[in-house]
């Protein structure tokens, strides 16, 4: 229970989040009836502003928590069945005793919300390994397969939120898209700028006037008859859904994201998967104690078969980093 106000950072991981869900997230107890009274009364505040249950909050905003009579969420153990234990131990590609790194699966999502039963947040008391809860440091969408950082101390999370805060992390991301680029390597400078659907939905879409900066660069790794190509993807800012619209922005959506125009169904019925082709295949993270690690994650199955069909070879890239060394 908070006895007097605090005034809390917002983390990697929450960038970008609605105000109204970052509370859902850290002060699940507090009813969305007493949150809207507090914002009425200005007793919450952001950056010493005003705020609104609506207003989006990124990293390194200061939230002002006026005291609370509500239990703050804590890191003691959830009751996960050992199916549970068993399923995100299963994703884990490296540990030692500061980082895990997972090859977070597509569909499941980092961070609870809205219609969101199960997610790696609620998993993360499965990779204790008999030390503290591991913390989440960044994020990938939910349905973004691949390569997803933990911290297991508290000094290990200020190291690799500070990494990710100033870019000093880099991702490569693969991904499959329709048609193909016309230049076989370039940088996509489209300022992007979040939109409120119906129904809570969210979109993002490129707007030079009132957009934020979200620069990409991307390599033609191969192609298939400028019906589909393999590109690798690393994003030197950090904005929602960046890649995604980048692609689509130059005119080749990235298959199977609905959302911005990679359906194709002349793919679907010749056996492609659904899913959405984008894979965060590398990162390359100041490690802690240990200097600079670079860590792969492999191809999910059903990337590995669109991969096969189309007759893109990922074993003939050895260094994920190597088509953006010069940049």
């Amino acid at each position: 229970m908070s006895e007097k106000v605090s005034l809390v950072r917002v983390s990697a991981a929450d960038d970008d989040c609605r105000l109204d869900r970052w509370f859902k997230r850290h002060y699940p107890a507090l009813k969305q009836g007493m949150l809207q009274k507090l914002l009425r009364g200005k007793n919450i505040r952001v950056n010493g502003q005003r705020a609104s249950s609506d207003q989006h909050v990124f990293e390194g905003d200061e939230i002002r928590i006026p005291p609370l009579s509500i239990p703050e969420k804590t890191d003691r153990p959830a009751a996960l069945s050992d199916k549970e234990v068993a399923f995100i131990q299963s994703c884990v590609i490296y540990r030692d005793d500061d980082i895990i790194v997972l090859n977070k699966p597509a569909g499941l999502a980092v961070q609870g919300g809205s219609k969101v039963a199960r997610h790696v947040d609620g998993l993360l008391d499965g990779l204790r390994y008999g030390k503290e809860r591991p913390k989440l440091v960044h994020r990938l969408d939910k349905e973004t397969s691949g390569v997803l950082v933990l911290a297991r101390t508290n000094k290990a999370a200020q190291i690799l939120t500070k990494a990710f805060q100033t870019h000093e992390a880099r991702k490569v991301y693969w991904a499959v898209v329709i048609g193909c680029p016309e230049k076989e390597q370039g940088k996509v400078d489209a300022p992007l700028l979040k939109k409120s659907g119906k129904n809570g939905s969210e979109s993002v879409q490129v707007d030079r006037e009132n957009g934020q900066k979200a620069i990409s660069l991307y390599h033609v790794a191969d192609s298939l008859s400028h019906k589909a190509a393999w590109l690798e993807l690393m994003p030197l800012t950090g904005r929602t859904h960046q890649l995604r619209v980048h692609c689509a922005y130059l005119g080749t959506p990235i298959l199977g994201d609905e959302k911005y125009g990679g359906v194709c169904e002349n793919f679907r019925t010749q056996g492609i998967s659904s899913r959405m082709h984008l894979h965060a295949r590398a990162i390359r993270v100041p490690h802690p104690t240990k200097g600079m690690l670079e860590i792969m994650a492999p191809l999910p199955p059903e990337m590995k078969k669109s991969f096969e069909f189309f007759g893109f070879n990922d074993k003939n890239i050895k260094n994920a980093f190597k088509a953006f060394e010069k940049e």
